[in-house]
């Protein structure tokens, strides 16, 4: 049987929604009354009418009035929609004979549902008249078959309640409420109705008893023996036989429990985002594909987000969402969702809002385009959520990221970023760093204070702040180093012109802060460009060199990173490398002794040795002291390395002894770092403990300049090692700021004069020298003076006179490797 049907509905858009939800069946739409009507009398065939109530020209109940009212449309069974909370009309529609109704918005499965259960009467009715006409199948066939619950009752009594009536049911009908005919009879139908149920259709059933209505539709439950509730959808109806005035009923069911679950399920997801837009930092929306983003769908977290009424964004009643995005944003997102629909993919964008109040607000943008069955964009579905909060934390982590907080310069992060983002153009122009480092700065802390030296660099911040421009990038990359990132230069002479302005505006300056500074010059080339820890590594060491070679005419020098300063760095860091391999090597390979003597004046007899240390690199061959001392210092690999040392002069001693030179002694030169290491010390005297060497013939040589940091430290130090039997030299004396005024309050025994003094005795009249005067002064503090540098029998004839205790030089024997200076003994003391 082909079911047509007929929808009435003055919205398209519901009428576009049932159409899709029926396509099965035959269809027919009209959007008002008027337009029904006629397409009823042009269609005598239509099984069903879905009806709107209210529409303009004709509205559903006088639609309703017309059919009921002419013979002719006794067959179509209508279906009224109405909306939610209008009882009255439901009523009322059922009384004109609407067979059920359906509430708006329309729940498509209980839609479907219902027009099932219709369609299935309809078809039933009609195959029932189809078999008893063709093939004279009887009543009894239909009933037992079909796929609905029915139940008859037949009551003499027109007074009785149908409810309450005795009922033959068919197989469908016992099996949806799980009792047999029999059961039922002795049960009743009221009291498997569950009560919250039973009010209602009473209330139902006593209207259609008193002729307000003739049918009803109501949803049910029934309570199955086992205690189990299921709904049912049910339809009772009179049942009229010719010439019978008995009070007969029909009474169908249909099983709609599974429906009733899905649709509490439906209930508590719609539950569930009603919490979630109610709470959501935003609004979600629907829209249309157009350039105002017209919307159809906006939550009520409208108005706190944007400061405007949800309604007045509707259909752009009042303004539309296209108005609230900040005018510089609305070409780029209308772009990037012309590229996101035709791909179907997520949809995520940042941009700016501005509220009815004015304010400016981040938000972020998520959706997805909705898409019709040809595959065109036809909405647009998402949320805006407000990221003000988030775009705050981000700008600070940012600036963070890319500001000294102190200054409010650029730091190295961000310097360094722009220098590999330049180095990614195909032609950058010449670039270069200037490096500006401060000399003194912690000595300055020291006597006025942090904050102090803190405001003095906010101070230089402003005042080279002058000189930057766009292509002079000014930044703060450490608390005492500034660099310029210069860009579009011409030529070295332009750099150092630049220079010399910076060091005209900040020469006054530190000169009234007693304080310093070095500039060094890094040009950036396609070679090292990508290698900005290198680049600044380079920058170091040019400002280093140009603190060492400033000099008093010159506050602030000036050194370019050169070749000549890469071959220093490579050979400082062979140095560094080699030292390390010999610190962390069982033997001393690379670094040895060779041992000066020392000379009695008076007697001409030896005091012993002065152990001095000596490196032989693989590469480099002999290296000078005065250049891997430093560097040993400056990587504390002179603890170490002097421990070796020490093992090696204290071997010469036992060596020594061995050979009978038993009275000779071993002087051994140690550096601030090694003093200022309790542990090292103590170390120092168990070795002499374990190798058997008396202290008394060890002496410790230190330089005047160790007393210029930590100075009771450093004394209490050489106190201990005096009380352990050792002595102490001052080595390298008058080439520091020393006086001996000074040095009487140190624990020291012996000075030795530097060789300086030592070399004006052959150009210099004697008289006019001032050594004899170190000598006697020396003499007067208790101190026995040792010469150093002696080369000349001149100088060893004047110190002699001047009463020196003893001499050291080539005069007596250049150093000497271990075996050599035992060999100098046998000679010497022939």
């Amino acid at each position: 049987m082909q079911i047509k049907i007929l929808i009435v509905d003055d919205s398209a858009s519901d009428r576009l929604i049932i159409q899709k939800l029926l396509s099965e069946y035959s269809l027919l739409t009209a959007s008002d009354g008027l337009e029904a009507m006629q397409i009823i009398n042009e269609n005598d065939d239509i099984n069903l009418l879905i009806l709107d109530l209210n529409m303009p020209n004709m509205d559903g109940f006088e639609v309703l009035t017309k059919l009921r009212d002419n013979i002719r449309y006794k067959n179509i069974r209508t279906i009224i929609l109405t909306n939610y909370n209008e009882l009255d009309n439901e009523i009322r529609g059922l009384k004109l004979g609407a067979v059920d109704y359906i509430r708006k918005p329309i729940h498509m499965e209980s839609l479907k549902v219902r027009i099932d259960v219709h369609v299935a009467l309809l078809r039933a009715e009609y195959n029932l008249r189809q078999r008893l006409s063709m093939q004279g199948i009887t009543f009894e066939q239909v009933f037992n078959q079909a796929p609905v619950g029915i139940a008859i009752s037949v009551n003499n009594d027109e007074e009785a309640s149908p409810i309450e009536s005795e009922y033959k049911l068919n197989p469908m009908f016992e099996q949806i409420i799980g009792r047999t005919t029999e059961e039922l009879r002795q049960t009743g139908m009221k009291s498997i109705t569950h009560p919250d149920d039973l009010k209602e259709e009473l209330n139902l059933i006593k209207k259609m008893q008193t002729g307000e209505i003739c049918a009803y539709t109501i949803e049910k439950r029934f309570i199955k023996p086992d205690g189990s509730v299921i709904w049912v959808h049910s339809i009772m109806s009179t049942l009229t036989f010719p010439d019978e005035h008995k009070s007969n009923h029909i009474y169908i069911i249909r099983d709609i429990t599974e429906r009733k679950e899905m649709e509490k399920a439906l209930k508590e997801s719609e539950r569930s985002k009603s919490v979630l837009l109610a709470h959501l930092p935003g609004l979600a929306y629907r829209c249309y594909v157009d350039r105002q983003w017209t919307m159809q769908f906006v939550s009520e977290g409208c108005r706190k987000l944007t400061g405007y009424a949800p309604e007045s964004l509707l259909y752009n009643k009042e303004l539309s969402f296209n108005d609230v995005i900040a005018p510089e944003y609305r070409d780029a997102l209308w772009e990037e969702w012309e590229r996101i629909l035709p791909r179907r993919l997520p949809f995520k964008y940042e941009y700016e809002i501005i509220t009815a109040s004015g304010e400016r607000k981040w938000v972020l943008e998520m959706g997805e385009g909705v898409y019709s069955e040809s595959g065109e964009a036809i909405a647009v579905e998402g949320i805006i959520i407000d990221i003000s909060d988030r775009k705050e934390i981000e700008n600070l982590l940012k600036y963070n990221n890319e500001y000294d907080r102190l200054t409010g310069l650029h730091n190295l992060n961000y310097l360094q970023n722009i220098i590999l983002e330049d180095a990614q153009k195909i032609n950058p122009s010449k670039r270069a760093i200037i490096g500006i480092t401060l000399i003194s700065m912690h000595e300055l802390s020291t006597m006025f204070g942090f904050q102090y030296t803190q405001n003095l660099i906010k101070d230089l911040a402003r005042l080279l702040e002058v000189h930057s421009t766009e292509n002079r990038l000014l930044g703060n990359a450490y608390e005492n180093r500034f660099i310029y990132y210069i860009r579009d230069y011409n030529d070295k002479n332009e750099l150092l012109d630049f220079c010399k302005n910076i060091s005209g505006t900040l020469e006054p300056f530190l000169a009234a802060e007693r304080i310093s500074a070095a500039i060094g010059i890094v040009e950036i080339t396609r070679d090292n460009e990508r290698d900005v820890d290198e680049i600044f590594r380079k920058l170091l060491i040019a400002s280093q060199k140009a603190r060492q070679s400033s000099d008093s005419t010159e506050s602030i020098a000036v050194c370019f990173y050169d070749e000549e300063i890469e071959k220093q760095v490579t050979r400082e860091n062979e140095i560094k490398c080699e030292l390390s391999q010999i610190a962390s090597s069982d033997d001393s390979e690379g670094l040895f002794l060779q041992f000066q003597p020392i000379l009695y004046l008076n007697s001409n007899k030896l005091w012993g040795f002065e152990a001095l240390a000596r490196m032989e690199s693989k590469i480099l061959g002999r290296v000078s002291p005065m250049e891997f001392i430093p560097i040993a210092e400056e990587t504390k690999l002179i603890v170490p390395l002097g421990k070796k040392l020490i093992q090696q002069a204290f071997r010469f001693l036992k060596k020594l002894e061995k050979q009978g030179y038993d009275q000779l002694k071993v002087s051994i030169n140690l550096s601030v770092i090694q003093l200022l290491k309790t542990e090292f010390l103590n170390e120092m005297l168990e070795i002499a403990r374990k190798m058997d060497v008396d202290p008394a013939k060890i002496a410790i040589e230190v330089t005047e300049s160790v007393f210029s940091s930590e100075c009771d430290k450093i004394n209490r130090a050489l106190e201990n090692l005096k009380k352990a039997g050792l002595q102490i030299f001052i080595d390298d004396f008058g080439t520091g700021y020393s006086s001996l005024a000074r040095i009487r309050d140190f624990n020291v025994d012996t000075i030795k004069i530097d060789k300086s003094f030592i070399d004006k005795l052959t150009n210099v009249e004697p008289e006019k020298t001032i050594t004899c005067d170190i000598i006697s002064m020396a003499h007067k503090l208790g101190y026995t003076v040792v010469a150093e540098g002696v080369e000349y029998e001149k100088q060893k004839e004047y110190l002699l006179n001047s009463g020196c205790d003893k001499i050291q030089g080539y005069l007596i024997s250049r150093p000497l490797d271990e075996n050599a200076a035992i060999d100098f003994l046998g000679e010497y003391l022939k």
